[in-house]
């Protein structure tokens, strides 16, 4: 593997694993085993990294969603299958919550270029349920489910409210 797709591999890992702030450069560098010039040579910063990781994590966890949903001929039966992926991303990660949501609460309010890609990733996750639902008001509402449903899972370690909340779904017209 390149030095560039050995630092993002390991970021991959220690940023969901560790959080942002917990994870330093010099860390990374010898997890990948590169040179400090060869990681200033990809990554400028920091910040520049994390936005990479988090363009990284958006792929990697839009790919896993559309797995699952792909699988069901109807509405409700995708957003049936969304929930079931959130029980398996936290059975896979022990309950480690959002990438996203995680760095958004570890940087400062000012920065922008962070900002704008954990914006990007939910404006597309609401998208995606409206191209689902073909409904704002319903999709809003199964978002802002989906949502506290990963705030949840990630406090109480338990997927205790997804079940709930596929239930919830399971009742209404779609």
């Amino acid at each position: 593997m390149a030095p560039r797709e050995r630092i993002l591999e390991k970021t991959f890992t220690l940023f969901h694993r560790q959080g942002y702030n917990a994870t330093g450069i010099n860390q990374i560098i010898e997890e990948a085993k590169v040179a400090k010039a060869s990681f200033y040579q990809h990554f400028k910063s920091k910040e520049d990294l994390c936005v990479a990781f988090l363009d990284q994590r958006h792929v990697f966890w839009f790919d896993e969603l559309k797995k699952f949903t792909s699988k069901g001929n109807d509405p409700k039966s995708k957003i049936t299958a969304s929930l079931d992926f959130l029980i398996y991303m936290n059975e896979k990660e022990n309950f480690r919550g959002c990438s996203f949501l995680n760095i958004l609460s570890e940087i400062q309010s000012d920065n922008v270029k962070i900002l704008n890609v954990i914006q990007n990733h939910k404006s597309d996750l609401r998208n995606y349920f409206n191209e689902i639902l073909s409904n704002t008001l319903l999709s809003d509402h199964v978002y802002l489910l989906f949502e506290s449903c990963i705030i949840e899972s990630q406090l109480f370690k338990s997927n205790q409210l997804i079940t709930q909340t596929r239930k919830i779904i399971e009742t209404l017209n779609l």
